[in-house]
């Protein structure tokens, strides 16, 4: 199995740490402080225990969690054969964890970029290894989503291609090829659907709960837009809607004042306790 490590040890970097060491890879879960990885350890712990309850296998938790070496800073992941980059949709925060990154690791490291929304190739650009860098956009919750997109960039080379195929089939996980540009498929359509949604809530128009009961009865989604939203995160469906806005330069993608608000307030969500919705501690 390969030693990857896993960078942003947030909501999408403790379910791709968590699916890895359930597939047998040893992990190294890095972020900035050590409050941030413990509370990483507990939600691993946490989901492995519920696995079965939620309808996917039964898990070990410790067996998982002996798989998972945590460590604060980037040189941590000197070692790793694959880095898979989770940090927030924030460009001048990807550019340079990834030109530390290129400085840290060896010029065969593979880094996957973690993104929804921000181009592979501009991901690329901040380090001098361009063909290394690949893009993966999982989903949420990460062990238990079947499909990834797929992103390479210009530059990035068949062997970091295939390398990365095999490392996501082992983790279970089926990649649909898209090609570089900002969103892909995902999320140039939920989030523009998510944000649309929170206009009618910000325009009085319905509740929240309304707008979801729409999509969940008249549509058979699963979920409502708003309440993906929370389990997304709705800073990082913010960030993600002013990526788009800004690649794009086109006014459909203009982000909610809601959205705004509610970042500015700590309402993220599911992670925070509240958003859209209220959730028990």
């Amino acid at each position: 199995m390969t030693a990857v490590g896993v960078l942003g040890a947030g909501v999408m970097g403790v379910g791709v740490a968590q699916n890895l060491a359930q597939c047998g890879h040893d992990v190294t879960l890095v972020d900035t402080g050590e409050q941030i990885l413990a509370g990483a350890r507990d939600a691993i712990a946490r989901s492995a225990r519920m696995s079965r309850l939620m309808g996917g296998p039964a898990l070990d938790p410790d067996a998982i969690l002996a798989r998972v070496t945590t460590a604060v800073g980037v040189p941590a992941l000197a070692k790793a054969e694959i880095v898979i980059e989770n940090v927030t949709e924030n460009w001048d925060i990807k550019r340079a964890v990834h030109a530390e990154m290129d400085q840290v690791c060896g010029p065969d490291t593979v880094f996957i970029a973690n993104t929804s929304a921000i181009p592979i190739t501009r991901i690329a650009s901040a380090g001098r290894h361009p063909e290394r860098v690949i893009g993966v956009h999982f989903m949420n919750p990460v062990p238990a989503k079947p499909v990834v997109e797929l992103i390479p960039g210009v530059h990035t080379s068949p062997r970091t291609i295939e390398r990365t195929r095999e490392l996501l089939d082992s983790m279970g996980k089926r990649a649909v090829d898209v090609k570089d540009a900002s969103g892909f498929v995902s999320n140039r359509v939920l989030m523009l659907t998510v944000n649309e949604a929170a206009y009618l809530v910000h325009e009085g128009v319905a509740t929240a709960d309304a707008v979801d009961e729409v999509f969940r009865g008249c549509f058979g989604h699963p979920m409502g837009p708003l309440e993906t939203a929370d389990l997304i995160g709705v800073d990082t469906i913010l960030y993600s809607v002013e990526v788009l806005y800004e690649h794009y330069a086109d006014c459909k993608y203009r982000p909610c004042p809601l959205l705004k608000q509610m970042t500015d307030a700590g309402l993220h969500g599911r992670k925070s306790g509240r958003g859209f919705y209220t959730y028990a501690s």
